[in-house]
């Protein structure tokens, strides 16, 4: 195993731990940081270190002050420093200057470093003699100290002018990449598909190269206008889940906040679970739907439900994947299909795809179409729908026509839903077929 052993490290100026931490996550892989911190900083011109920030920090986004003596401490120069040390950074630093290395048999060498790769080492002796050793013998290496510039975690580096206390309180606020959120809901369905009870959980994903313990932590729901940019990559690591309590909802700006009512920890490369809120019941019915221009002879079903407070919800519900299961005859839960539901507010219905119908199927054809004039034209459908099932159905055709159009000799009646859109309602017996007829004139 090849080890670094360093004879001496320089440390810049440490500042403390943060006393306080607020973070708030949006749900485009993107979060506001605020941190409270009691700095010592030397009364005139000075450079401090402000470590522990996130590794895909915005810098540009910086925002300092001080809560101590606002107006008496400001910064004029700002490096961000994310070189981190690491066995490859020290050997790119130390080219060209002296090290020792020690072979797995005890063998030393020692000279200038020319060059250091994984398969090759290759050194300048005294005698100015190249020495070429194979990377994979090296039991471990020996330098002096630290390379200038090498830092053990990402660190902000000021150098500021403090014309107020040595002690002082102050704040640091900025973006970062590499957080991010969505919501998850479980729903679970009655024995009659009339009811269903949907909990709502919180994913919060932390890749951003930095841990926030016992932080205040918001969540805000809805799109948010961002500059495209580049965002470094970070390493993935295995998930981990955690159930907690609910946050409290309520309108900003033109979105939705949500704050968890205790603090948490977020460590670096992990996902935590937090409920967004405990389960309530409301009524959902099931829908049959055939559009037979876009799905064949599939036969869609999906759940619907009102997001009202007097049917049981009236949450605003952020972006997220449902997730359905139902009861079995002997109180069995049985999982029945997902899908993701968009930013949805209050009073508004929520549909949810569960996948097709396996015992109802829907045959469309075109029986005949006539050229009236260059710009109208009539066609003229035949729509077959077949119940294989042991009780009564109802199928929603889902209809379309470009232009300006008009429905005649028509075998059921049909609503206009818009300007390209019209639904036919067909109830059809157990073991029968049905079969719904229409013209339609469109004038393109």
């Amino acid at each position: 195993m090849r080890t670094i052993i360093l004879a001496a490290v320089l440390i810049l100026a440490v500042s403390c731990w943060a006393q306080e931490v607020s973070l708030t996550v949006y749900n485009q892989n993107r979060a506001l940081v605020r941190e409270v911190r009691v700095l010592s900083i030397e009364e005139g011109v000075s450079t401090i270190s402000f470590s522990g920030v996130a590794a895909l920090i915005d810098p540009t986004s910086v925002h300092f002050k001080s809560l101590t003596a606002p107006g008496k401490l400001s910064i004029l120069e700002q490096n961000y420093e994310y070189d981190l040390v690491g066995a490859p950074q020290i050997m790119q630093k130390y080219v060209d200057e002296k090290v020792r290395l020690v072979l797995e048999k005890g063998e030393l060498f020692e000279g200038v470093l020319l060059s250091a790769s994984s398969a090759d080492i290759i050194l300048r002796d005294d005698r100015g003699h190249i020495q070429v050793v194979k990377g994979d013998k090296v039991e471990h290496f020996e330098f002096p100290g630290l390379p200038e510039g090498l830092v053990t975690r990402p660190t902000l580096v000021w150098m500021v002018d403090n014309q107020g206390l040595k002690k002082q309180k102050t704040e640091i606020s900025y973006l970062t990449t590499g957080l991010n959120w969505h919501a998850e809901y479980v729903a679970v369905v009655d024995v009659k598909d009339t009811a269903l009870d949907l909990a709502g959980w919180v994913s919060l994903d932390n890749r951003s190269g930095a841990a926030y313990e016992n932080a205040k932590l918001k969540l805000v729901a809805g799109d948010i206008n961002l500059v495209p940019e580049k965002v470094r990559r970070v390493l993935e690591a295995p998930a981990a889940g955690e159930a907690a309590s609910s946050f409290e909802e309520k309108s900003f700006f033109e979105y939705h906040l949500y704050t968890l009512q205790r603090p948490t920890t977020i460590k670096n490369n992990q996902t935590k679970q937090v409920s967004l809120f405990p389960p309530a019941r409301t009524k959902t019915r099931k829908i049959y739907l055939y559009d037979g221009a876009y799905y064949q002879n599939k036969v869609r079903v999906v759940l619907e439900f009102e997001n009202r407070k007097n049917q049981g919800l009236g949450i605003p519900l952020p972006r997220g994947k449902v997730r359905v299961y139902k009861e079995d005859d002997d109180g069995s839960l049985e999982f029945i299909g997902e899908d993701s539901i968009d930013h949805t507010p209050r009073d508004e219905k929520v549909s949810v795809f569960m996948g097709n119908a396996f015992d109802l199927v829907g045959e469309r054809i075109k029986q005949s179409t006539r050229r009236i004039s260059d710009r109208v034209q009539e066609n003229a459908y035949q729509i077959k729908l077949r119940n294989h099932k042991e009780e009564d159905v109802l199928i929603l055709v889902r209809e379309h026509s470009r232009g300006e159009w008009n429905i005649s000799g028509n075998s059921h009646d049909y609503e206009k839903k818009d300007a390209e859109t019209f639904e036919f309602k067909v109830p059809v017996k157990p073991d029968a077929e049905v079969i719904l007829t229409y013209t339609i004139t469109a004038r393109y």
